[in-house]
């Protein structure tokens, strides 16, 4: 298993929203990513900033590169595109980060 680590950014007042759609998070969202091998997946929201800070455990990198070609993921993006920074294609802009230090 790899650890994978990154950061998005809310926009303005929307972590009320990022929250509730996140607490309602689609089915089929969560088998897509059960299925590519995703798991111990947490965000964490710096309310000052309003940086959120994402970890997931991954199986299979290959089918985390796949994901952006699903349509559910396609679909979930363009949900979320109107309360966090976004890419042309709906994507979140996210920011890959090194791991620096792990105690287990």
């Amino acid at each position: 298993m790899e650890r994978v680590a990154f950061k998005m950014h809310l926009l303005p007042g929307k972590a009320q929203e990022y929250k509730m759609r996140h607490d309602q998070i689609w089915p089929e969202l969560v088998a897509l990513l059960r299925q590519s091998g995703i798991c111990d997946y947490h965000i964490y929201l710096d309310e000052e900033t309003g940086t959120l800070f994402g970890t997931y455990l991954a199986a299979d990198l290959d089918a985390i590169n796949q994901l952006p070609e699903n349509p559910v993921m396609q679909k979930w993006w363009q949900y979320m595109a109107d309360i966090m920074e976004s890419n042309s294609d709906h994507s979140p802009v996210g920011v890959p980060l090194q791991e620096m230090f792990y105690l287990a």
